[in-house]
């Protein structure tokens, strides 16, 4: 019973925070490939950003330095720090586990930025 739960989102203005939280259980997902994607309305998903079990990171050039991937490895959680927020932020945010035979996905959280 593999399970994802993203938690944090919400609606923010322009220039605010937000930080997104991936809860997982039923797999050691910290010992996996652990990324954030996002869909906004008509368009296609996307990767914002990703983290290995050794904690290289790697995010999308339209979020870099302004979002940060981080991992809780002893519970499993995985962690969007968001900043600066910006209207084209809006979408759907996905939690992705990256198993050796499998991928794994949460439920998703929505963030709206309004301008």
């Amino acid at each position: 019973q593999v399970r994802l739960v993203e938690s944090g989102g919400g609606l923010v203005q322009a220039g605010g925070s937000l930080r997104l939280s991936c809860a997982t259980s039923g797999i050691a997902a910290s010992t996996y490939i652990m990324a954030w994607y996002r869909q906004a309305p008509g368009k296609q998903r996307e990767l914002v950003a990703a983290i290995s079990g050794a904690a290289s990171t790697n995010y999308a050039d339209s979020v870099k330095a302004r979002f940060a991937i981080s991992r809780d490895n002893a519970n499993n959680i995985l962690y969007l720090q968001m900043n600066s927020l910006k209207p084209e932020d809006t979408a759907v945010y996905y939690c992705n586990v990256r198993a050796s035979l499998s991928e794994y996905w949460g439920q998703g959280t929505q963030v709206t930025v309004s301008s």
